[in-house]
């Protein structure tokens, strides 16, 4: 379901779009919440979460808040450094490196965010909640969790070889 755009050098994934009624004297009014991951492609990555009456306002004011929201994800060439787990509510994600040519192997929602992120080979699993908004926080919170191996040996002062 993701549809993808580009504006300028960044490119947003519409992952959900969700419609809401709200009964009233004359029967039901629609709104429409647009769940959007936005990110360059090389290595920035965020989630934006925009209502409005109407989907196209909607999916407007997720991607501005998508843009402010965006964080930099270290990458090892076009993975990951390193196995990681993410977790937001009850989603769990885990994002294991694959080397050069494996493609992205994920669901819909964590496979929005690895694309616009810049990564092309990554392997993921997803357990618990299948909710795409807790998927992409979880998948979020793992990439912003990842240490390049140049911060590991600054951070503990020694070398890894």
């Amino acid at each position: 379901m993701a549809e993808e755009s580009t504006r300028g050098e960044l490119i947003d994934k519409v992952v959900k779009i969700r419609r809401c009624a709200a009964v009233v004297k004359g029967g039901r009014r629609f709104s429409f919440a647009a769940l959007v991951v936005v990110g360059d492609g090389k290595g920035r990555v965020g989630l934006g979460y925009g209502k409005a009456n109407e989907v196209p306002p909607a999916v407007e004011k997720a991607v501005k808040d998508g843009t402010r929201s965006m964080v930099p994800i270290p990458m090892k060439g076009s993975t990951i450094p390193h196995t990681i787990k993410g977790r937001f509510g009850a989603a769990h994600v885990i994002l294991v490196p694959a080397s050069p040519g494996t493609g992205v192997i994920a669901g819909a929602a964590v496979r929005a965010v690895c694309e616009a992120c810049g990564i092309t080979d990554i392997l993921t699993k997803s357990f618990g909640s299948t909710n795409s908004v807790n998927l992409v926080k979880a998948a979020i919170s793992a990439l912003e969790s990842l240490r390049s191996q140049s911060e590991v040996e600054r951070l503990r002062g020694v070398s890894l070889s």
